[in-house]
């Protein structure tokens, strides 16, 4: 890898984030998503690292999806809550 490609990568680590998330609070212009994406075409290593953000983010959101919160801790929370608002601290 030479030194141009070493800061091509750098410079599109620094923006993956940014573009997966879309995030409108800090968007990235026109211009970086061109060169970017052409980085990734073109690029194994970037691309892997893309492909596996990718994959994480679907495993979190399926993880997201499935888990139930503690039903104890609920109870719990209910009781403080219930404690709170009666004026009656535990």
């Amino acid at each position: 890898m030479n030194a141009w490609q070493m800061f091509t990568c750098r410079w599109a680590a620094r923006r993956l984030h940014r573009y997966l998330d879309d995030d409108p609070s800090v968007p990235l212009r026109e211009t970086e998503i061109r060169r970017l994406e052409e980085h990734l075409a073109g690029c194994e290593k970037c691309s892997g690292l893309e492909q596996d953000f990718r994959g994480l983010s679907r495993l979190l959101g399926r993880f997201r999806a499935t888990s139930e919160p503690d039903r104890a801790t609920v109870a719990r929370l209910h009781a403080q809550l219930a404690a709170i608002t009666d004026g009656d601290p535990t």
